[in-house]
C-alpha cells in the first residue's frame, strides 16, 4: 500500500539498491577513464615545460636544453642553459659552467600514477624505428633534447606510461623543435597522434 505522504521502505529499499548495483558497475570505467586523463595531462604538462625551454633559448639566444637524469625508480628533469656559448654539454653541467634555470622535478610528484616508461612489448613508433625496451628516454647518451635560438633541437622521444595500459610518447623533431603527441592504442597495436 502507497501512503499519501510518500514511498514505503520496499520502494525506498529497493531504489537504493538499484543505485548501488548502477554505481558499482559504472565504477571501473570511471577509474579507467581517470586514469587516462591524469597521463594525458602529464604528458602536455611535459611537452609545455619543453616548449617553455625552447622559447627560452630564443629569449637567450644561447642552447638551452632540458636534462633528464635517473631518480631512483623515476627521472628528474631540469632546465639548463650554455653559459659558454659551445652547447650545453655534459662536462659544463657537471663544472656549473652551464647553469640550471629551473630546479629539477620529477612527473610522478605531479601526477600520480604517471611515470617514464614503456609496456612490456612496446612496438616502434615507425616500423623501421626501434622500440624503447628497458629505455625509456631516447636522447642519446646525455639524456638531454637541447633547443637552439633558431628553433632547432637535439631529437629524441620520451615514453611515459600511465595506470594499466596507458602510453604515451613525446617525440622531438631536430630540424623544426617541434613535439608531437603519440598514443598506443594495445588492442591494435598502433600508434596514433593527438
Amino acid at each position: 500500500m502507497r501512503s499519501a505522504k510518500g514511498f514505503t521502505f520496499v520502494e525506498l529499499l529497493f531504489t537504493t539498491g538499484l543505485l548501488a548495483v548502477l554505481a558499482a558497475a559504472a565504477a571501473p570505467q570511471l577509474i579507467a577513464g581517470l586514469d587516462e586523463w591524469q597521463a594525458l595531462g602529464a604528458v602536455r604538462y611535459l611537452s609545455s615545460r619543453l616548449y617553455q625551454a625552447r622559447m627560452e633559448a630564443a629569449v637567450r639566444n644561447a642552447d638551452t636544453a632540458v636534462r633528464f637524469v635517473r631518480a631512483g625508480s623515476s627521472y628528474e628533469y631540469s632546465v639548463v642553459v650554455d653559459g659558454n656559448r659551445n652547447g650545453v654539454r655534459l662536462s659544463d653541467v657537471q663544472g656549473g659552467v652551464d647553469g640550471v634555470l629551473r630546479a629539477g622535478e620529477r612527473l610522478t610528484d605531479r601526477f600520480s600514477g604517471v611515470n617514464f616508461g614503456a609496456l612490456p612489448g612496446l612496438p616502434a613508433v615507425e616500423p623501421s624505428g626501434t622500440a624503447p625496451g628497458a629505455d625509456p628516454i631516447r636522447l642519446g647518451t646525455n639524456d638531454m633534447v637541447t633547443f637552439t635560438p633558431l628553433g632547432s633541437s637535439s631529437p629524441g622521444s620520451l615514453y611515459v606510461r600511465g595506470r594499466g595500459n596507458v602510453q604515451y610518447v613525446l617525440r622531438v623533431f631536430a630540424e623544426t623543435g617541434k613535439i608531437r603527441i603519440l598514443k598506443f592504442y594495445p588492442g591494435s597495436r598502433q600508434w596514433r597522434q593527438l
